[in-house]
């Protein structure tokens, strides 16, 4: 039997203004995975998730929710089931982390529901997972990026849905809190979340994905597994670079070395 998809595009056309940016694009995003989406800068990658995620609407083709066209759900009923973190997301000026991080369960909240045990633990949880309880009381603005990128990550968390969006979720992070975060994604796929993630570091991508998206100008040339996925033909295709595949000596995955600088030149 296939693989089943909560989360399906169908021919995607997306756009700013009249710049075309992703054309005719099909994806079934696989249950229970972590998919990272890879490729050169302004290939489509962040483009193609927003669109996933409500935020971006198509100019033609359909993003599909639990079978349901996702533009034409409510905004409150997708973020009880999908959360997104956003690549440059902004907060208001002075609100705190635990404040921050509380809003990830607005989409909960009603007139005859409001704020319970439940929000106050999953609010708690959230931010322990994302290593961001000590900073409970500080102002996100005075926040590093770092420290910031985590109260954000902590805030999607705490919606505790089942689908995870995550655009560029290592950005302004040391190499550490990069792998803190990934081994997060990893123990929340382990628990039966589906995640998708932009990427830009490929041998993260490698060791961490189950499913790889690898995409060039608004395209997906290739996709599955990254031991299936990843050869130096597809990332000469993708990224135009000269490079040998060998197994990461930690993981068995595959991990992308360049070719030396003068052969990188011999071959321009």
């Amino acid at each position: 039997m296939g693989e089943t998809s909560r989360l399906v595009a169908e021919r995607l056309d997306l756009r700013y203004d009249d710049r075309v940016v992703v054309a005719g694009l099909d994806l079934a995003v696989p249950d229970g995975r972590f998919s990272v989406i890879v490729g050169p800068n302004a290939c489509g990658k962040s483009t193609l998730l927003r669109a996933l995620a409500r935020i971006l609407r198509p100019h033609a083709g359909r993003v599909l929710l639990d079978g349901r066209a996702i533009h034409s759900t409510p905004a409150t009923a997708v973020a009880r089931t999908l959360g997104m973190l956003p690549q440059s997301a902004v907060a208001p000026e002075t609100i705190t982390v635990l404040d921050l991080v509380g809003r990830g369960r607005f989409p909960h909240q009603t007139l005859l529901r409001q704020w319970s045990d439940a929000d106050q633990a999953a609010v708690e949880h959230a931010m322990a997972a994302a290593g961001v309880t000590e900073l409970a009381e500080r102002p996100v603005d005075e926040l590093s990026g770092g420290q910031r990128q985590r109260a954000w990550l902590a805030m999607v968390l705490a919606q505790q849905t089942e689908l995870l969006l995550l655009d560029e979720p290592t950005t302004f992070l040391d190499i550490t809190h990069q792998l803190d975060v990934l081994d997060l994604c990893a123990d929340l796929r382990a628990d039966g979340y589906t995640i998708v993630a932009v990427l830009h570091d490929l041998n993260h991508a490698c060791r961490y994905a189950d499913h790889l998206i690898a995409m060039v100008d608004g395209r997906i040339v290739a996709s599955g597994p990254p031991g299936e996925v990843v050869t130096p033909e597809l990332v000469a295709e993708v990224f135009g670079l000269t490079c040998t595949v060998i197994p990461d000596p930690a993981t068995g995955t595959p991990m992308v070395v360049p070719a030396a600088r003068s052969s990188r030149r011999a071959v321009r």
